[in-house]
């Protein structure tokens, strides 16, 4: 089965950008080419740091959906807690 994705990079700006994917190292590849998301095309380049896997689609399209919903501070928290 294939994998999906729920991802949050940290673009040049330092902004955060939350998105899903079914293959992460070809959406990170179209970030940084400019055709990933509207977005981060004017904030390159942009680094992963956090991401979560998941069998289906929806459970990775449902999680995006409510990293979205948190706080600036409530990310870099799910992001630092990923890194302990």
């Amino acid at each position: 089965m294939a994998e999906n994705y729920t991802y949050i990079l940290r673009c040049a700006d330092g902004t955060l950008y939350t998105g899903w994917t079914n293959d992460l190292e070809k959406r990170l590849a179209a970030h940084n080419a400019g055709t990933g998301a509207k977005y981060t095309r004017p904030r390159r380049p942009v680094t992963l740091v956090y991401h979560e896997v998941f069998e289906t689609k929806e459970a990775a399209m449902r999680r995006e959906w409510e990293i979205k919903h948190l706080s600036r501070l409530q990310k870099l928290r799910l992001i630092e807690a990923k890194k302990t």
